[in-house]
């Protein structure tokens, strides 16, 4: 089993972690290496693929990657992990509110809020969004069969907000898949990025794959590496300059993971507040005590990166009229975009009396 989930690994663009295997090592047990361990405790599975499960970064001990070298010791918590659910996971319906702009017989349109992980992974087994697509869903066919995850045509990341299409049968699925594929679906985030960008807008290129270091974490690769990812195309608008961060529209022309994060970061604007590419620490500013609070109180009114799904078009799988839904930014985002225009506002006062 875990050979053939290997196999799959580098296909897979979401984020999400699915913990197939865990082990907790009892007192007495002796320090073996790891690969040989597993090899002995997980059936079928070779020593060469567990090796390699290692490499890329899926097995963890007490919830860090470790080295095929290490010898495990007693009170250890051995966690094998994949993109994909293991094949019996059980969907749980949960009764959590959602924000439903707009629903047919056909798609559902939901504006998540930020800190919902979309579909249930490693340490993050409830609270989810398809557990309420679940409870939402569950007098329909494929809810009841267990098959949610179908309905999910595309995600966005845990502490991003904004709108998501759901399929609600198999037929609305593979049309609206169909557009993804063809990058016919249309859509618009709004971002906060660090720094003044010099153009008005752009369009940042290049493969995008997981880190060798860090599966959680992805980078831009080159042309001579172009193996390690997969192909990403983001086109850019600056809205308004606020001095030392700009207010950006971005529009994907593909969907890969943490594409705009990934990619603003190596434009080197990283998105304000983006505690994994950068962006939760002072990019851009002063030294004085002042600004440094001005800082830390932004990234109170706004803990994550400051990134919204804006606007989202397609075609509707039955009418086949083009739909288009457009939601305003959430409280947090408004309040830190507000606070850096009074902000910037401050400065160009202080520069005309001067």
């Amino acid at each position: 089993m875990i050979d053939e989930e290997l196999d799959e690994l580098e296909s897979q663009e979401e984020q999400e972690l699915f913990e197939h295997f865990r082990f907790e090592i009892t007192a007495g047990t002796k320090p073996v290496r790891i690969d040989k361990y597993l090899s002995n405790s997980i059936q079928n599975a070779s020593r060469s693929k567990v090796q390699n499960a290692i490499d890329a970064g899926s097995v963890l001990v007490n919830e860090k990657p470790i080295k095929a070298s290490y010898k495990i010791k007693p009170n250890d918590i051995i966690s094998v992990v994949f993109p994909d659910p293991p094949k019996d996971t059980t969907i749980v319906p949960e009764n959590i509110p959602l924000n439903i702009v707009y629903e047919d017989e056909d798609v559902l349109i939901v504006n998540k809020v930020a800190g919902m992980v979309v579909h249930p992974g490693y340490n993050n087994v409830s609270g989810t969004l398809v557990n309420a697509l679940a409870y939402h869903f569950k007098d329909l066919k494929f809810a009841q069969e267990n098959n949610i995850r179908p309905g999910l045509v595309h995600r966005i990341d845990k502490n991003t907000s904004g709108l998501l299409i759901i399929a609600k049968n198999e037929f609305a699925m593979t049309f609206l898949a169909k557009q993804f594929f063809d990058h016919s679906i249309k859509r618009s985030y709004i971002a906060l990025a660090w720094g003044d960008f010099e153009e008005e807008e752009g369009t940042v290129t290049g493969y995008i794959g997981r880190s060798n270091y860090d599966r959680r974490i992805f980078k831009m690769y080159k042309d001579d590496e172009a193996d390690k990812g997969k192909w990403s195309v983001t086109h850019y608008k600056v809205l308004e300059r606020l001095h030392y961060v700009t207010l950006i529209e971005c529009r994907l022309e593909t969907g890969r993971t943490h594409q705009i994060r990934v990619h603003m970061k190596d434009i080197g604007h990283p998105l304000f507040g983006d505690d994994t590419y950068g962006g939760d620490r002072i990019v851009k500013g002063t030294t004085f005590t002042k600004y440094k609070q001005f800082i830390d109180n932004c990234f109170d009114l706004c803990d994550r990166q400051a990134l919204h799904a804006r606007s989202l078009g397609f075609i509707h799988p039955t009418t086949k009229k083009e739909m288009f839904f457009e939601t305003n930014l959430p409280n947090d985002m408004q309040a830190v975009i507000e606070k850096w225009r009074g902000y910037h506002k401050n400065v160009l006062s202080k520069e005309e009396e001067n």
